[in-house]
């Protein structure tokens, strides 16, 4: 009995806690508002070690924090936020629209916890035809968009684009080299002998033929597909009469790769020329925002989100939070279409109009093809959804699988892997990937490049790469714990096990769990031997669940490792030597390129010929000669 009064006691102490600790919160914000200005602006929920809890913006900043606090009226989560509060700091703006975009760039920079995030903020791919003194070019492009030429997109996935280039190549003939590759031809290349380049380089098509080719292209990719075709089926007719039976042949294959892109679209709207389309599905506190690309009305992909610290919030709630973060570096088209109504409907479509130059109109379909685009979306949000909620009780069950293999006293969070990659020696990297209980998480994807280690020695290189990575994690003053590793995932024996030991020893860490996983007998997977602290390594059966999760880990950064090798070694073998010369920029480059036809003819040249190239004076002269002539 007594102890049974002892524990309600304690229950009832702890309760009383969290009500003073609600009334702090309350009570901090409620002395705040009383000084807080009428005017729009940003306001900042500080928590207890400085900390940002929550990033929100207002028309009215008193009345906006007034909200806050009443007792009643807000979600849990709110009320939770509300309770930490420890102080309140505030931005006075000119207008609503200025403390959209100010609120927009704090919540990407601080990533508060109580924020409606969205996790995913990369730049989409896009087609990009250059524009210069070369013939055009054909490329993928990611990134800002401050490059000479057109580009057309965005395309959901990278693969699109590659996909839609290849054929682009098919049926227009335009070249996809760098402009180092096309100075350096003396003959076609391969790509001519396939029927997939008019190889200007070499002459091949006139200039005049060549920018017809491009004018076509760039018509097709504003939605004159079907006159390109009219047009090239005219000149596969006209070849075949006069008997150029491999002439029309080539405009037949040409004709058919257009019909291969117009029929790959799975659906295109009659009526969205220019529009993205966005559908949330929320089920058991997790949402899926999916969101529908259309260009020229071509369907140009779709791609799901999974946005978090969406609990006890609403899906309008919820796109009202990611579409202005989702378009923050990104364009904005003519038209967005909405599963649901957003409260910040009008401000959101100033802003955009703005930021674009042009009217941007953000609508709720409710009827009509446009109905049928959302609800198509929709469905596509509540599978993905549902596929998403799946792989995370997957992902689940292989952390609890890993806790209990190797007896740790916590089911890990965080588990970081680490491979190396080189060729004896040569373009050495490190690599390291992450996963949790949502699977790979591919933003916390890093990679190093070794600079003190001997690149022949695969210890000191891990050694090398985990000094550097716990390294920077200490020394950060903003540490984040959700970042720090249960597990580390070694891809090697014991060695590799003693080296990771060793480097985490020398820093004062001793809380990681290290597991190093060796090749089995020949090699075979399903024989691996998994080295930790204990004496004796585990050798788990071949249809283990925890080895085979522990296997796709290793494969995982091997192939992140190996990729990132690749990268490093073809820009190394690519690199021009003019780059490495001081004094020489992008012009002077560019016009001695022009002038000898390739670097190693620069190399070759005497100083009075270098001087005959305009802007190289005899000084640069003497430098570039002496830089080949040491």
């Amino acid at each position: 009995m007594i102890q049974n009064s002892s524990i309600n006691t304690n229950i009832e102490m702890t309760n009383k806690n969290l009500n003073i600790k609600k009334l702090a919160g309350r009570e901090i914000l409620s002395k705040k508002v009383k000084t807080m200005p009428e005017k729009p602006g940003v306001y900042r929920m500080i928590g207890e070690e400085k900390n940002i809890l929550y990033v929100g913006k207002a028309k009215n900043i008193k009345k906006r924090l007034q909200s806050y606090v009443r007792p009643l009226g807000n979600n849990n989560r709110i009320s939770k936020m509300v309770s930490l509060i420890k102080d309140v700091e505030i931005t006075i703006t000119e207008n609503e629209t200025d403390a959209l975009l100010l609120e927009l760039n704090l919540i990407k920079s601080h990533k508060p916890k109580y924020n409606i995030m969205l996790r995913d903020d990369k730049t989409f791919p896009y087609i990009h035809l250059s524009k210069g003194d070369l013939p055009s070019r054909l490329s993928k492009y990611r990134g800002s968009r401050n490059k000479p030429g057109e580009y057309f997109g965005p395309f959901a996935m990278e693969g699109s684009v590659k996909k839609t280039i290849n054929i682009i190549q098919k049926a227009f003939l335009l070249r996809t080299c760098t402009d180092s590759y096309y100075h350096n031809r003396e003959r076609p290349c391969l790509l001519f002998q396939i029927k997939k380049c008019s190889a200007p380089c070499t002459n091949e098509i006139s200039e005049e033929d060549y920018g017809l080719l491009v004018n076509d292209a760039k018509k097709f990719f504003i939605g004159k597909s079907n006159s390109i075709q009219n047009k090239l089926s005219q000149k596969m007719q006209n070849a075949s009469q006069d008997k150029k039976y491999e002439v029309a042949a080539q405009y037949r294959d040409r004709i058919s790769a257009l019909a291969d892109i117009n029929q790959s679209d799975a659906i295109n709207p009659q009526f969205l020329e220019e529009s993205d389309v966005f559908a949330v599905n929320k089920v058991n506190n997790k949402s899926c925002v999916q969101v529908f690309f259309f260009r020229s009305w071509r369907n140009l992909g779709n791609k799901s989100y999974f946005p978090i610290n969406t609990e006890d919030v609403s899906e309008s709630e919820i796109l009202d939070s990611f579409i202005p973060q989702f378009y923050q570096n990104k364009p904005v088209p003519k038209s967005i279409l909405i599963s649901h109504e957003v409260k910040s409907n009008s401000l959101l479509s100033e802003v955009f109009s703005k930021k674009e130059g042009k009217k941007i109109t953000i609508s709720k379909p409710t009827k009509g093809e446009r109905k049928k685009i959302i609800e198509h979306a929709l469905d596509n949000a509540k599978h993905a959804l549902k596929r998403h909620q799946i792989n995370l009780l997957s992902n689940e069950k292989n952390l609890l699988d890993i806790k209990n293999t190797f007896s740790l006293k916590k089911i890990p969070k965080r588990i970081e892997v680490y491979d190396n990659s080189h060729i004896q020696g040569s373009f050495a990297v490190g690599a390291m990937i992450v996963a949790n209980e949502e699977g790979l998480m591919k933003s916390e994807y890093r990679k190093f490049n070794i600079k003190e280690a001997d690149t022949n020695d695969d210890f000191a290189m891990m050694n090398e790469v985990i000094k550097r990575r716990f390294g920077r994690l200490l020394k950060d003053k903003n540490f984040d714990s959700s970042k720090y590793p249960d597990i580390i995932l070694i891809d090697g024996g014991r060695g590799q096990f003693t080296s990771t030991a060793s480097a985490l020893k020398k820093l004062g860490i001793d809380d990681v769990t290290i597991i190093s996983i060796a090749k089995g007998e020949k090699r075979n997977a399903g024989r691996e031997k998994l080295y930790t602290s204990r004496k004796n390594p585990y050798l788990l059966k071949p249809n283990d669940s925890s080895l085979y999760y522990l296997q796709r880990l290793r494969d995982e950064a091997h192939r992140f490792a190996i990729g990132t090798h690749r990268i490093k070694r073809n820009k190394e073998i690519t690199k021009n030597p003019l780059d490495e010369i001081p004094g020489i920029g992008l012009k002077r480059k560019k016009a001695l390129l022009n002038f000898f036809g390739s670097a190693r003819s620069v190399g070759q040249a005497k100083v009075d010929e270098l001087m005959s190239v305009d802007g190289i004076s005899k000084n640069t002269a003497n430098s570039i000669f002496h830089w080949f002539h040491e």
